[in-house]
């Protein structure tokens, strides 16, 4: 990996005679050198550090020098910030990222390394990684690989020493932003042409990341790593789990509480699933503007009222407009893991992990749906519930990873409703 460091200082013992005094009485001069990334250290062989090689373009025309790290070449993609501490792991491998660039706002990534436990997909989508310090030595005993190394194995562009806090109040007073990351020759004109041509708002990214056939899903969530053991039925309550771009440790969460998950692709017509006699259907988190897929709405209105459904992020959206109601696309969304959410049933505040630039629109649904929860940063909506069609959603991450448990018991919640449909029928 490359070294991070930007300068060198050279301490230098000078022996001066001094007049006057025998030969033998000397005193040391030490002289400190710093030099600059366009110097060389003579004897080896030029600069022995990193230095700027890469690009950040953005749609507003500021240019942003970096170090690159990970995979060469030129990527075009909305920038979005995270406020994570931890867990850029499991922010690589979640697919809702397809279509971004991620900047962490905490400065310092890479210092735990990678390990393959930790990944929320088999593997990376998001368009590249934006940080401002990365770390030249791993200390985890679970550290299987560098992140960089780990980035270049994946075709993932990564950047380094670059200003984050600068951008991320760009981002925030702006909104997000399309950019283009860059190691190649291009000009900064060509870059920009590139960055204001594209756009994300529109366009089918769940396609690119969902399943392509169905599959059974088996996998509990660790024992080493389980924290919730209270209530778990004892039967298998059986889920059909629709891939907009699933994480796995939903997953997880729902094999934990008593599940038996059949995940299927985004198009799975919905007559398919009925045939299935599901206990339950899961519409899982994906990336990308809901209003861009139709079909995926189409399903979701015919399973309404037909079964026990609960939504995720993406799920949560595209069940706001199957029971009619709007969505739209937020300044600059919400990513990271310390959002707070008022959960409006229980009166308690709950920290969440979330990762979504689009949201519900809670005045444009109709009678009989109520608004669940409600995120304290902004008052957008964060849940749905229609009791009267056995619906629930959630606009955040109940499972995290990463990120606070404080949401998990819902898991339990989408079970009991299923038990209870399930004996009344």
């Amino acid at each position: 990996m490359a070294m991070a460091c930007r300068a060198i200082n050279l301490v230098v013992a000078m022996s001066i005679p001094v007049s006057n005094k025998p030969q033998h009485s000397l005193f040391s001069v030490k002289c400190s050198v710093s030099l600059s990334e366009n110097a060389s250290v003579p004897g080896l062989g030029g600069r022995p550090w990193k230095v700027s090689d890469a690009r950040l373009v953005l749609e507003d025309g500021s240019i942003w020098k970096a170090k690159s790290f990970g995979a060469s070449g030129t990527q075009v993609g909305e920038v979005v910030f995270n406020t994570s501490l931890t867990g850029y792991q499991e922010i690589l491998t979640d697919p809702s990222y397809a279509g971004q660039f991620v900047l962490m706002t905490n400065p310092h990534i890479g210092n735990t390394g990678v390990n393959f436990e930790d990944e929320e997909s088999t593997q990376c989508f998001l368009g590249g990684l934006v940080i401002k310090s990365l770390s030249i030595s791993t200390s985890n005993w679970r550290c299987a690989e560098t992140l960089g190394d780990y980035l270049a194995k994946r075709n993932i562009m990564g950047i380094y020493d670059v200003d984050t806090r600068a951008i991320t109040r760009r981002l925030r007073e702006d909104g997000s932003l399309i950019g283009v990351l860059s190691t190649e020759s291009k000009s900064d004109q060509e870059l920009l042409e590139m960055a204001r041509s594209w756009d994300i708002v529109g366009v089918d990214l769940i396609s690119g990341v969902s399943c392509q056939a169905p599959y059974e899903w088996v996998n509990k969530t660790n024992d080493e790593w389980e924290f919730n053991t209270d209530g778990k039925p004892a039967e298998s309550l059986r889920v059909i789990a629709y891939d907009f771009g699933i994480k796995h440790n939903i997953l997880r969460r729902l094999a934990s509480y008593g599940c038996k998950i059949t995940v299927v692709p985004s198009t799975w017509p919905a007559s398919e699933t009925l045939k299935m006699q599901p206990d339950g259907v899961l519409f899982s988190n994906g990336p990308g503007d809901p209003s861009a897929v139709p079909y995926a709405v189409d399903t979701v209105k015919e399973l309404i009222g037909q079964v026990p459904i609960f939504g995720i992020c993406m799920g949560h959206q595209l069940l706001g407009q199957g029971l009619g109601g709007k969505t739209f696309k937020m300044k600059f969304g919400h990513h990271g893991g310390n959002h707070p959410v008022h959960n409006m049933r229980n009166g308690q505040v709950e920290i969440s992990a979330q990762n979504h630039n689009y949201a519900v629109d809670p005045a444009s649904l109709p009678e009989g749906v109520e608004v669940t929860h409600v995120n304290l940063n902004d008052g957008s909506c964060a849940g749905l519930a229609f009791p009267s069609k056995n619906l629930m959603s959630l606009q955040y991450h109940p499972e995290a990873s990463p990120g606070p448990h404080d949401s998990d018991l819902v898991f339990g919640e989408f079970v009991d409703m299923m038990r209870r449909v399930k004996a009344n029928a």
